[in-house]
């Protein structure tokens, strides 16, 4: 499904996205984040507002099947794209590998970093980069966590990618 933005006089824009699998349509200020549209208006809440800056990843979605910032992506801006957040990866009851590994191995610890390192686990994966632990640390390092499971979440990834 294609994205599709039409603006008004106003300044807001009707935005059409797939997100998740469905389709959706908002009318948006066009200076609306696709953070604050997931959460606020499609009521995805899974996407954390960590530092709302760019710098923590508590935000990271898919675009696309790239992930990306959610907090520094406007939503007005993704003509054409698709959109899964962490509430989209597990089928029904049955949970995505990824999100089962961090479970399995208790990466998730207070828990509000944790759809941010799932998303960028999962692109990791897809991306070929969880060769090694050295290369998954790099991969992962753009996502913070404030409880300092690192050490899990490592082992949650070359769980789910020795899984797969």
């Amino acid at each position: 499904m294609a994205a599709r933005a039409a603006g008004s006089a106003s300044g807001a824009v009707e935005v059409s996205l797939e997100v998740n699998g469905a389709a959706r349509t908002l009318k948006l200020d066009a200076r609306t984040t696709l953070l604050d549209a997931l959460r606020e208006r499609l009521d995805l809440t899974g996407t954390k507002k960590g530092c709302d800056r760019g710098q923590c990843g508590a935000c990271t979605v898919h675009v696309g099947g790239r992930r990306v910032l959610s907090c520094l992506t406007l939503a007005a801006g993704l003509v054409g794209k698709v959109v899964t957040t962490v509430e989209g990866l597990a089928d029904g009851e049955r949970l995505h590998p990824v999100q089962q590994a961090f479970v399995e191995c208790d990466g998730l610890q207070c828990g509000f970093c944790t759809p941010g390192q799932v998303m960028s686990a999962v692109a990791l994966i897809e991306e070929g980069h969880a060769g090694s632990e050295d290369e998954i640390r790099e991969y992962m390092s753009g996502n913070i966590c404030r409880c300092g499971a690192y050490g899990q979440i490592v082992q949650a990834v070359r769980m789910a990618r020795e899984g797969e």
